[in-house]
C-alpha cells in the first residue's frame, strides 16, 4: 500500500515544479492572444464606422483621435499611491511581523513616492494638451 502512495506522490512531486514553471508562460500567452484579438476587432469596427460616415470633417476627427498620443501619467497621483504603499509596508514590517528588512523596503518605497511627487510638481502636465482641450471645447 505504501508503495502505491509513494509512487503517486513521486510522480506528483515532479508535476508541481513543472506546472510552476509552465503556468506563467501559459498565462502570458493567453493574455497576448486576447489583446491581439481585441485590437483586431477594434480596428475592424473603426473601419466599418469610417465607411458609413458621409461627413469628411467627422472622419478627420476620428483619424485625429486615433493618432493622438497617450497622455503622460500624473506623477503626483502615482506619487501619493507609492507613498502610502511604502507607509503600509513600513508599518507592516515594524508592527506586523517585526522584520527590519520589510521596514526598510517600506521606507525605500515611500521615499520613491516622495520623489515622484516632487517630479510631478517640477514637470507639470504639458500645456499643449490643455490648449487642445480648450480649442475643442470652443469649437462646439
Amino acid at each position: 500500500m505504501t508503495l502505491i502512495i509513494d509512487s503517486f506522490y513521486g510522480s506528483l512531486g515532479m508535476l508541481i515544479p513543472l506546472s510552476a514553471v509552465l503556468l506563467p508562460v501559459l498565462i502570458v500567452l493567453i493574455v497576448n492572444i486576447y489583446n491581439a484579438r481585441n485590437k483586431k476587432n477594434k480596428y475592424q469596427t473603426i473601419i466599418e464606422v469610417a465607411k458609413n460616415m458621409k461627413d469628411s470633417h467627422q472622419l478627420n476627427e476620428l483619424l485625429d483621435g486615433l493618432n493622438e498620443k497617450k497622455s503622460p501619467t500624473d506623477l503626483r497621483r502615482t506619487g501619493v499611491v507609492t507613498i502610502f504603499t511604502g507607509v503600509g509596508l513600513a508599518l507592516f514590517g515594524r508592527y506586523g511581523i517585526n522584520i527590519s528588512v520589510i521596514f526598510g523596503v517600506g521606507l525605500l518605497v515611500m521615499f520613491s513616492g516622495i520623489g515622484q511627487m516632487i517630479a510631478g510638481y517640477i514637470y507639470p502636465n504639458q500645456t499643449e494638451e490643455i490648449n487642445r482641450a480648450v480649442e475643442d471645447f470652443e469649437k462646439k
